[in-house]
């Protein structure tokens, strides 16, 4: 209900709500913020430390922003949606039929992205999700997520074999794979110079399904979101699962650089470590 009253609010006045939010959260949880310093300490060491803790600030600022924006992405009209969203780079990508995997890194504009591929651009897209302890909320989740009616959303557990089928029935998919699941069906592959257990399903999907890949990254704005779409990139997947897996990473890293605070450094993107290694979060 929350949720619904907020939709209706202007902007700025959300976004107020989500910095005091973001910065609450900075302030009282240690340990997430201790995720963030260790995370942007390793990837940015030339920065120096008090430049890893206004990173990390801004970091929560934007992350409070995008979570009570959900609320006008998941509940106001459509035509309020639509206002607040930007596009730029090459969309021509999707006037070829032929199967396109779309890499969206987890950056804080993850959702609004999904959002305007789907209700904006009237793209059917599939999306692979993690599924929530907590039921209500991932209710409430996949009903904002697929409020165009053009989601098909596919659990991790499914595998492969779901979105192979959807590609070949002509949905994008839109594909979030930089995250630390373990070294099962993964590589040891450097993220910003740090090794990182890094699945290389997209070069598996790719080959599979002979799909292209471009890059797909939303960043917030003052005025709402921005979409940008990368060009198909050229002859991939190569075969090397190690040299595709970084070749991905690489792409990523390309990408947050434009917006370093925006990428989604509260997850444990170290959590797996190399046999010998001490743990790389604090307790």
């Amino acid at each position: 209900m929350t949720m619904r009253v907020l939709a209706h609010l202007p902007l700025g006045l959300i976004r107020a709500i989500g910095s005091l939010t973001g910065l609450a959260f900075y302030t009282v949880s240690a340990r997430r913020r201790g995720v963030v310093m260790a995370n942007v300490s390793a990837c940015f060491p030339q920065l120096g430390n008090a430049a890893h803790r206004r990173l990390a600030k801004a970091h929560f600022v934007l992350l409070g922003q995008s979570l009570w924006d959900r609320a006008w992405l998941w509940h106001a009209p459509d035509h309020v949606v639509k206002q607040r969203m930007t596009f730029r780079g090459q969309f021509e990508v999707f006037d070829d039929p032929s199967p396109l995997i779309v890499l969206a890194p987890h950056v804080i504009g993850l959702d609004a992205g999904g959002l305007a591929m789907t209700l904006v651009k009237r793209i059917p897209m599939a999306f692979v999700f993690v599924p929530l302890r907590n039921r209500f909320v991932e209710d409430w989740v996949m009903r904002g997520r697929n409020r165009s009616g053009l989601v098909r959303s596919v659990p991790r557990n499914d595998g492969a074999q779901p979105l192979l089928q959807l590609l070949k029935q002509g949905m994008r998919l839109h594909y979030s794979p930089d995250m630390d699941f373990g070294m099962q069906g993964a590589e040891w592959v450097d993220f910003f110079g740090v090794s990182a257990a890094t699945t290389h399903s997209l070069p598996r999907l790719a080959k599979l399904s002979k799909a292209r890949v471009c890059t797909l990254v939303t960043r917030l704005t003052p005025s709402g979101y921005e979409v940008d779409i990368g060009p198909v990139w050229p002859s991939y997947p190569s075969g090397n699962l190690a040299a595709d897996t970084l070749t991905m990473n690489q792409a990523i890293e390309a990408q947050v650089m434009m917006s370093i605070e925006q990428y989604y450094w509260v997850h444990k993107r170290f959590k797996t470590r190399p046999a010998g290694e001490p743990p790389f979060y604090p307790p």
